[in-house]
């Protein structure tokens, strides 16, 4: 999976500065996110791995995608089948995103919690996460009853685990050694 994300990081990249000097962020974003889709597809991802020609995966690949791509993403896809990276596509959307939220001073936070939070302990998780990450937080939250009560934060290499669960774990931990 790494090597996939080396290959896809150049990509990424070009379409990134393609996309922030025309001014086509949002665009980019629905063509990366359909063209992944699609790219994730197992008819497709059988048909990529067949020995086809390059030229034939991407006029099918663009056929697939029909009207989602304009020309340029068109040409990314040539571009991408020519040198046998269709599979990596995934990965493109995947650090596009990326860009574009460190462009946006954006991040996105996963909380896992027993319960389901109401709107005023989702704005305060918001509002402490954004004094302490310096950014604009998007929060993806999940439940998992597992956790008895609290919550676990995740946003890139932090982790903030407030759950019972946790604690219990600590404690454990804590009179085990």
């Amino acid at each position: 999976m790494s090597e996939l994300t080396t290959i896809a990081r150049p990509y990424a990249k070009a379409v990134f500065d393609l996309a922030v000097y025309k001014g086509e962020l949002d665009k980019w974003s629905e063509m990366l996110a359909f063209a992944a889709a699609v790219a994730s597809n197992e008819t497709i991802i059988h048909y990529i791995s067949s020995m086809h020609s390059a030229k034939k995966d991407a006029e099918i690949f663009i056929f697939v995608c029909g009207e989602q791509l304009n020309e340029s993403g068109q040409n990314l896809i040539k571009v991408m089948a020519i040198n046998g990276r269709l599979n990596a596509l995934p990965n493109v959307y995947t650090q596009f995103i990326t860009l574009r939220y460190e462009h946006d001073n954006q991040m996105d936070v996963d909380v896992l919690s027993a319960i389901a939070l109401d709107q005023t302990q989702l704005d305060i998780i918001i509002n402490k996460l954004e004094i302490r990450l310096e950014r604009q937080v998007q929060l993806h939250c999940s439940i998992d009853e597992t956790l008895i009560a609290g919550v676990i934060i995740r946003a890139e290499n932090l982790v903030i685990d407030n759950s019972v669960s946790g604690y219990i774990r600590r404690l454990n931990n804590a009179l085990q050694s």
